[in-house]
C-alpha cells in the first residue's frame, strides 16, 4: 500500500510544475517581402507591452495592466524588433523601429493593441530574396510574475503586390520559413500555405498548448483521479469537451469575450476544487455533481483555450479562420488524450496489484486521495500566480 501511494504521488507531482504554466501572449504580424528589404506591420496587445516591459525593467510600470503613454510602447516596440529575426536567403538583416501607434484608448484594456511598423534591412546590397525566415525569441528568457509565457504570433507573408499566405504561426519553437517566386507576372502568390500546411501547423499549437500548459492537465489530471471506471471517465471528459468547445466556438464568432484577468483565476480555481472535492467528497466525484463541475469549469478553459488567438487573427478569411480553430481544436483534444489515457491505464495498474475487491478499492481512495491533495497544492501555487499577473 505505501509503494502505491508513492507511485501515485510522485506521478502527479510532476504536474505540480505551475511556475511554469503557460500564460499566452497573440500577436499578429503582417510580413511584407520587398526586393531590398523586408517590412513588418506587428499588432500587439497591451497585455503583451506590459508583461514584457515589467519583466524586462520591473521598476518601469507600477503594474502588470499599467503601460500607458508612448514611451511604454516605443520600449516594447525596440524590444520586439531585437527578439524578431529576419533571415534573407541565410543572412540576418538588420532591424529598425519605423512608427509607434498606441491604442485609441487613453487608458487602453489589456486586450486592446498597439501597433508597430518595423523594418528590416540588408547590411549589404542583396539580390531579390528567394527565401525568407522568421523566427522569434519573444519572452524566452523572461518569466514575469514566476510564470514562462509562450509568445504565438498569427502571420501573413507575402511579396510585395501579391496575395500573401495567411494564418501561418511563428513561435518561439516554429519559425516561418518562406519561399519566393519574383518571375511569375501575375499578382497571385505561388508559394501560400495549402489547407493542410494550415491544418498541420494550428493541430500542432493545439496539443502543445496542452502539453504544455499545465494548468490544464492539472484540471484532467484531477478528473482522472475521480474516474473509478472508464465510463465514469468517459463521461466526465465528455461534459469537459463539450463545455470548453462551446465557449471556443463562441469565442470564435466573437459572440463572448472574458478578459484573461478572470479567465485564469477561474481556471487556476476549477484545479483546487476538484481536487479538494476528491480528498473530501470522493463519492461526490462520481455522481452527476462531478458532470456538472465538469462542464461549468471547462466553459472557462474553452476561454483559456481560445487566449488571444483568435483575436490576432482579425482579418483573415473566414474560411481560414475556421479551418484554423477545428484544427486547434482537434489538437487540443488529442493533447488531453495524450495525457488522459496513460494516467488511467496507471492507475488501474496500480489499483490492480490487490486481487481482492476490499483491497483495490482501498488502494483506489488512497492514490485517489494523496494524488488529488498534491493537485490541490500545485493549483493552489498557481491560483496564486495568476492572481499576481492579473491583480499585481
Amino acid at each position: 500500500m505505501k509503494r502505491c501511494t508513492v507511485i501515485a504521488g510522485l506521478l502527479l507531482l510532476l504536474w505540480g510544475r505551475v511556475g511554469s504554466a503557460h500564460p499566452l501572449s497573440q500577436g499578429a504580424l503582417d510580413v511584407v517581402i520587398h526586393r531590398d528589404r523586408v517590412t513588418i506591420r506587428a499588432r500587439v496587445t497591451v497585455e503583451e507591452v506590459t508583461v514584457t516591459n515589467s519583466a524586462t525593467t520591473p521598476d518601469a510600470l507600477p503594474g502588470p495592466w499599467g503601460a500607458t503613454g508612448l514611451a511604454a510602447y516605443e520600449q516594447h516596440a525596440a524590444y520586439l524588433t531585437a527578439h524578431l529575426h529576419v533571415n534573407v536567403d541565410g543572412t540576418p538583416l538588420a532591424g529598425g523601429v519605423v512608427r509607434v501607434a498606441p491604442p485609441d484608448n487613453p487608458q487602453p484594456a489589456q486586450t486592446d493593441h498597439a501597433v508597430y511598423e518595423l523594418e528590416f534591412i540588408p547590411l549589404r546590397p542583396m539580390a531579390a530574396p528567394a527565401r525568407v525566415e522568421l523566427h522569434s525569441d519573444v519572452l524566452n528568457d523572461e518569466h514575469p510574475g514566476g510564470a514562462a509565457w509562450e509568445a504565438t504570433y498569427v502571420v501573413r507573408i507575402g511579396q510585395e503586390g501579391r496575395t500573401p499566405a495567411e494564418g501561418l504561426l511563428l513561435t518561439g519553437a516554429r519559425p516561418v520559413d518562406f519561399r519566393c517566386d519574383w518571375s511569375a507576372a501575375t499578382a497571385a502568390n505561388q508559394t501560400g500555405a495549402t489547407r493542410w500546411v494550415l491544418f498541420r501547423e494550428y493541430f500542432a499549437h493545439g496539443v502543445r498548448h496542452i502539453l504544455t500548459g499545465y494548468d490544464h492537465l492539472l484540471f484532467v489530471t484531477a478528473l482522472v483521479l475521480g474516474a473509478a471506471s472508464l465510463w465514469e471517465l468517459v463521461k466526465v471528459v465528455t461534459a469537459f469537451t463539450a463545455a470548453h468547445t462551446i465557449t471556443l466556438t463562441l469565442a470564435a464568432l466573437n459572440v463572448v469575450h472574458v478578459s484573461e484577468r478572470i479567465v485564469e483565476p477561474l481556471i487556476a480555481a476549477s484545479i483546487v476544487f476538484v481536487a479538494v472535492e476528491n480528498v473530501l467528497w470522493p463519492a461526490r466525484s462520481r455522481s452527476w455533481l462531478r458532470l456538472a463541475v465538469a462542464f461549468f469549469f471547462g466553459l472557462f478553459h474553452g476561454l483559456g483555450f481560445a487566449g488571444g488567438l483568435l483575436d490576432a487573427m482579425e482579418g483573415m478569411h473566414g474560411t481560414v479562420i475556421l479551418l484554423a480553430i477545428a484544427a486547434f481544436s482537434i489538437g487540443v483534444e488529442t493533447g488531453h488524450q495524450i495525457v488522459v489515457i496513460p494516467e488511467f491505464i496507471l492507475l488501474k495498474l496500480i489499483r490492480g496489484i490487490r486481487s481482492d475487491d476490499a483491497g483495490r478499492n482501498r488502494i483506489r481512495v488512497v492514490t485517489q486521495r494523496v494524488g488529488s491533495a498534491a493537485v490541490s497544492v500545485a493549483g493552489l501555487f498557481y491560483l496564486v500566480v495568476a492572481l499576481r499577473l492579473s491583480f499585481g
